[in-house]
């Protein structure tokens, strides 16, 4: 079954799925966390509420397009051949309609609510996710996922701008820590679907250099990762509680990255993307709870 044949009726479920709504919460809590940051109290309500709204319509809008541009690679992967729209459940022309419709409506949020800076620089996010990574460099390079990772790791300056209108040096601080995390995140999963990636033809690192190669540099990455996570204690941004919780989490996401070197089994890899994922939830969150108790 695939899109030209299925004629299997959409549910509200098929766009909530095609929204990738567990990525798109990931994103929001790092703008949460960005906008708590950028002030010493509270975060204005209506900034609270209608910034995260309108970034997350807009990330969303970004996740549509990327699984209309996927449509056909994603048919030939275990990971996603029942997304809705290899399945024919959702087809192409609801696709666009849907994305526009999401994303026209959190640009407004942005530009008449919150502020410009903010909206632009999330506009800015979705053209680098949906266009220039999913639709040109996921294709052209190995290091696709390093390229295109600045745009994925744009929501804490996001929330931080709603908050204040400005770009600080602090908030670049957040933005590098996804940045350094985004590599060895998604290399990990590529491990794990090596060969689903070498099906499809999507030129992913260990497709091109090994597997040997990829986890070489999810451990130096790593390393990098836990080196730029210190730096919001040696900025003033945070303090102790915060620096030992970064250097216990990087303790741990070190650990995964040697298991998978040096003593992998068939389930490391997943294992260390799940735990990357955890890494960075909790890494936000301590920046977020030592803002306010310390």
């Amino acid at each position: 079954m695939n899109e030209l044949t299925s004629n299997t009726a959409a549910s509200w479920r098929d766009y909530y799925e095609m929204c990738k709504p567990r990525v798109v919460m990931l994103m929001i809590l790092t703008s949460l966390v960005g906008m708590f940051l950028a002030v010493p109290g509270m975060v204005p309500l209506e900034i609270l509420l209608l910034g995260n709204l309108g970034i997350a319509l807009v990330a969303a809008s970004g996740a549509v397009v990327n699984h209309l541009i996927d449509r056909k690679i994603d048919i030939m992967m275990k990971r996603t051949h029942n997304r809705p729209l290899p399945q024919g459940r959702v087809d192409p022309k609801q696709t666009i309609v849907f994305a526009i419709s999401i994303g026209v409506i959190g640009m407004a949020i942005l530009l008449f609510w919150v502020n410009p800076l903010c909206a632009w620089l999330t506009l800015a996010s979705f053209v680098g996710y949906a266009f220039i990574y999913t639709g040109y460099l996921k294709h052209a390079t190995p290091q696709n996922i390093v390229i295109g990772g600045l745009s994925g790791a744009m929501p804490p300056l996001l929330g931080w701008s709603a908050v204040t209108g400005s770009i600080e040096p602090d908030a670049l601080i957040l933005v590098l820590i996804i940045f350094a995390w985004t590599p060895p995140h998604f290399w990990a999963l590529a491990i794990h679907r090596k060969d689903e990636y070498a099906k499809s033809g999507v030129p992913m690192l260990p497709v091109t250099h090994g597997e040997y190669v990829t986890k070489v540099h999810i451990i130096v990455y790593t390393a990098i990762l836990v080196l730029v996570s210190v730096f919001p204690y040696f900025s003033g941004m945070s303090g102790l509680l915060y620096l030992l919780a970064a250097i216990a989490l990087g303790a741990g996401f070190l650990v995964w990255s040697a298991l998978l070197m040096f003593k992998p089994k068939a389930s490391t890899a997943m294992d260390t993307f799940k735990y990357s994922i955890v890494y960075l939830a909790l890494l936000f969150v301590a920046l977020m709870v030592d803002h306010y108790l310390f």
